[in-house]
């Protein structure tokens, strides 16, 4: 009886083992075999269609919209125009680098360079056609008996007289024969090649609509020297020396409108003018001091300076020069 029940138990077992077996082969069989699930992918596919259809009708409607619609003008920017005197040193490249690097930060300005010499030399040629800038090249010679003689103090003749002059002839005549030259949107602006800017000064004589002003730094052995503006206007400067001048003032710190320049033909400077005044010379016959447009805060901030490039000492130069081993004079500095 034992025995027999043994055998139905190891029967059991076998066939249990047999049926596990099998199962176990016709499941790793399916494994390998490709499902035919199209009918459940179907409804997602539809929807993943529709929706790209969409997609491509809205991008069609948008590109006929974008095709359409009128490019909205922006306002002109007003033109700031810079005039530099310049003339032949060790230490002009090193300025007028400088400088044209900072004038490549302020949009819409047009650098008028005028060399005092009798003809336009290939060092400022060079310079200004590599300077990425909008750019206009004249040369005007000073003439000898207002030429500084070596030793001669800074202050005793007014420099750069007839090259700014220049620079304003060119505004009045062949700058009105370039493209956009009719326009009379604009400030014109003295800057020396030795000063020092900051870039917000020229979007604050942007909007001049006369005649804009503001402190210089570092100027007339003062710290500073500046319009004094009361209720929005200016009353009299701070500055010490002669405040009685008509307009005591250094060059860096106004801007005149283009449209005032060219209204104005007989205005510019004068070589004659006696010592501080020619600044005087040149405003009074454009603006009164009522007139006066303060800028940087209501002449509160310095934004110019009014520096100056220390001359190089060259006396090593000059000793090797003198044995015949000096600087080779084809190497441009």
């Amino acid at each position: 009886m034992a025995t027999r029940m043994k055998l139905k138990l190891k029967t059991v077992f076998v066939l249990y083992f047999m049926v596990s077996l099998l199962g176990l082969v016709y499941a790793l069989m399916q494994l390998g075999q490709r499902c035919d699930c199209s009918e459940h992918d179907l409804p997602k596919d539809r929807t993943i269609s529709r929706l790209r259809g969409e997609l491509h009708r809205l991008q069609e409607q948008m590109r006929k919209s974008d095709a359409t619609k009128q490019p909205q003008k922006q306002p002109a920017r007003p033109t700031i125009f810079v005039i530099t005197p310049t003339y032949a040193r060790l230490v002009q490249k090193a300025e007028l680098t400088r400088l044209s690097q900072t004038f490549l930060h302020v949009p819409q300005l047009h650098w008028i360079v005028v060399e005092d010499s009798p003809h336009k030399t290939p060092l400022v040629t060079d310079l200004l056609v590599k300077s990425g800038l909008t750019y206009t090249h004249l040369h005007m010679p000073t003439a000898k008996d207002r030429k500084l003689q070596e030793g001669d103090p800074s202050w005793l003749k007014p420099r750069g007289v007839e090259q700014r002059n220049e620079g304003l002839r060119w505004l009045r005549e062949d700058g009105r024969a370039q493209p956009g030259g009719d326009s009379q949107q604009g400030a014109v602006y003295f800057a020396d090649d030795d000063n020092t800017y900051s870039l917000q000064i020229f979007e604050e004589m942007r909007s001049t609509q006369r005649v804009s002003v503001w402190p210089v730094g570092l100027v007339g052995g003062m710290k500073y020297e500046r319009p004094v503006v009361e209720g929005g206007k200016v009353v009299r400067f701070h500055t010490g020396w002669r405040p009685s001048r008509p307009f005591p003032m250094d060059m860096a710190g106004f801007a005149v409108s283009l449209k005032l320049v060219l209204a104005n033909p007989e205005a510019c400077f004068d070589g004659e003018a006696p010592m501080g005044f020619l600044e005087s010379s040149f405003l009074q016959g454009l603006v009164t001091m009522d007139e006066l447009e303060p800028k940087a805060d209501n002449c509160s901030k310095v934004l110019v300076w009014h520096t100056r490039t220390e001359k190089p000492k060259m006396k090593r130069e000059e000793a090797l020069q003198a044995q015949g081993l000096g600087s080779d004079r084809a190497v441009e500095v």
